[in-house]
């Protein structure tokens, strides 16, 4: 949460404040994107490819939770956060910035409404946007309509925070459920939108209290042993924004590829894709 000096402000000033901050928006969003083009500079990481995820081949992925995931090659892995949009947003952003890869977002639609600036910043550098319903709730222990609800106002959420950027920003239809906690109904409910709902396939935990490089090295510890995969971390946490830029060295110096994944009819994936078919690894 950022605490804010409550100011009076007249009626002339109100506007004049506002027109200032939605300049200051654009400049950042263009200076960001204008940043992300740069990219693959040399010594850093990079995006080594782009995989299109098509909700009708691929509806349920993530062997946490399902039988199938996405096909990945040795030492390839996909990079998502849950939980945001939130102050350390920035700091994850800059790691990833730094090191010119992209990653998926699945954001939760009340902070998406909190923070509209931000969730326009991550579409402006290039990351892909999903959804982690609208507050976070046991989606399973709350009924159906309930339920039902909370999926519908949080998508609804990330896609008004993006009101006025480029239709190549819109949200994917991609769903996470909070505690990976869902039932057949909704399950149903997901793909009849025509969702992929994503579980995992490690992540480090970061959920738990500890230091950065305690963190560090149960995720290294977790990466060496299933070497590919969809991997689940958190930008809010602000350990996770301390532990990053060090794991992207990791990842690296040791060989590995960061692949990011991106909706069918993207204009992402028109222009440097691999789509994603059945039968991979």
């Amino acid at each position: 949460m950022i605490l804010q000096q409550r100011t009076q402000l007249t009626p002339v000033a109100k506007p004049a404040l506002t027109a200032l901050g939605t300049a200051l928006v654009i400049l950042l969003a263009l200076g960001a994107t204008a940043r992300a083009a740069d990219c693959p500079r040399p010594g850093t990481l990079g995006t080594s490819r782009v995989l299109t995820v098509d909700p009708a081949q691929y509806p349920r992925v993530g062997t946490k939770s399902f039988p199938q995931t996405l096909p990945l090659n040795d030492k390839e892995i996909i990079l998502t956060f849950d939980d945001g949009p939130a102050a350390t947003t920035s700091a994850v952003l800059k790691a990833l910035r730094d090191e010119c890869v992209h990653a998926t977002f699945f954001m939760v639609g009340k902070g998406a409404h909190e923070m509209p600036a931000m969730v326009k910043r991550v579409a402006a550098e290039g990351h892909t946007i999903g959804h982690h319903t609208w507050s976070h709730r046991y989606l399973a222990r709350i009924g159906f309509a309930a339920a039902k609800e909370e999926i519908d106002r949080g998508i609804d959420a990330d896609n008004a925070a993006l009101a006025g950027v480029p239709s190549r920003t819109r949200t994917a239809p991609f769903f996470r459920f909070p505690y990976f906690e869902s039932t057949p109904e909704l399950l149903n409910y997901i793909q009849s939108k025509h969702y992929a709902v994503f579980g995992a396939d490690f992540w480090a935990s970061d959920w738990e209290p500890m230091t950065p490089e305690v963190q560090l090295k149960l995720l290294i510890g977790r990466l060496e042993a299933i070497r590919k995969g969809i991997l689940l971390l958190h930008d809010p946490r602000a350990q996770t924004a301390a532990m990053l830029p060090a794991f992207l060295r990791y990842l690296r110096e040791h060989g590995y590829r960061v692949v990011h994944i991106v909706p069918a009819g993207s204009s992402t994936a028109a222009v440097k894709t691999d789509p994603i078919k059945r039968g991979g690894n």
